[in-house]
């Protein structure tokens, strides 16, 4: 996925203000779904010493990754840059089945969080929360509805592409949600092939331990192929290519950030030019990013066929060199991959 600063060219800016409200699952789920500090309007406050303070002229580098906004920022930002308040974050976690992080209110779609993200909340304001993303430090805004305090530990994810989320453990009843790859669950008890969750029922063999770590990760972004391609994607309803790239590596214990300029800095070991290359290595180029999945093919999130695809590899590089956007930057290996 392309840099913020490349978005403009796509007419960004007039995203709808769909409305949120409570019942992402149909039903009333157990517990708030909502902080009590947020149902007073007490999230958050400057406590002693947390006044606005004028930057020192320390670096503020990468802005989707700084928990700042104007008005607040993370007490650990304090002189080194200007805010009304510098504040502690309270966790989160996320209780709708995805949520689009946005860039503002209402704004463009930044990345998306399934369920179970944990996020570090800094401001509730006018039925948003201006949060960090826990997985790749991304911040943005979430509808308040989105979120609730952390409670049990989530002790398995979905491996599966998706799975649907029952009111009781049987399949011919209606589904109340469609869970994505990634999601987090706390099981409380397995039973004729169904996870029990405080959410409700999952079929159990689309569930893997959270700690459980895959060995491939051309294998785990295979299991999306097909899926249409959408900007900011982060699930089985659409993904992008930087989207692509972090389910892999995040299923493979890899640390991933969440956009391609990002992971081209972050990921791997760069080859020569010669250097012959291997599934699981990555090809960049401005603005985009594909898996290698054999020495000749590519897997990857893309607008030209606007899916998840594979494409010959020199068809790829030629194309992309046709239409503009140059040529590849960089030829990445995961070392973790090949220890």
């Amino acid at each position: 996925m392309r840099p913020r600063a490349r978005r403009a060219a796509w007419g960004w800016g007039r995203a709808p203000c769909w409305t949120h409200c409570r019942g992402h699952w149909g039903y009333d789920p157990p517990g708030s779904f909502i902080f009590p500090e947020i149902l007073r309007g007490e999230l958050p406050r400057p406590g002693p010493g947390q006044e606005g303070r004028r930057p020192s002229g320390a670096a503020v580098t990468d802005p989707r990754l700084i928990p700042a906004n104007g008005r607040v920022a993370a007490a650990h930002l304090r002189g080194q840059l200007s805010a009304d308040a510098f504040v502690e974050g309270r966790p989160a976690r996320i209780t709708a089945p995805l949520s689009d992080l946005l860039h503002r209110p209402c704004g463009p779609r930044e990345r998306q969080l399934p369920l179970g993200s944990a996020v570090t909340v800094f401001e509730w304001r006018k039925g948003w929360c201006f949060v960090q993303s826990a997985r790749d430090r991304f911040v943005g805004y979430v509808p308040e509805t989105d979120l609730a305090p952390p409670g049990p530990e989530p002790t398995h994810r979905v491996a599966a592409r998706a799975t649907h989320l029952y009111a009781v453990p049987d399949i011919k009843q209606r589904e109340r949600a469609l869970l994505t790859h990634g999601s987090l669950l706390h099981v409380i008890a397995v039973k004729d092939r169904f996870a029990e969750t405080p959410h409700g029922f999952v079929p159990a063999a689309h569930l893997e331990p959270a700690d459980s770590l895959s060995r491939d990760p051309v294998a785990v972004a295979g299991l999306f192929f097909g899926t249409p391609y959408l900007w900011g994607g982060n699930s089985a309803s659409g993904i992008d290519c930087s989207g692509l790239i972090q389910a892999g590596c995040l299923a493979c214990g890899i640390p991933c950030p969440g956009d391609s300029d990002q992971q081209e800095a972050a990921l791997g070991t760069a080859l020569p030019p010669e250097a012959p290359l291997r599934r699981g290595d990555l090809l960049f180029w401005n603005g985009h990013v594909a898996w290698v999945s054999d020495p000749g093919t590519l897997l990857h999130a893309n607008a030209f066929q606007m899916a998840v695809g594979q494409e010959d590899l020199q068809d790829a590089i030629d194309r992309i060199a046709a239409q503009g956007d140059g040529p590849v930057t960089a030829r990445k290996r995961l070392e973790e991959l090949h220890g």
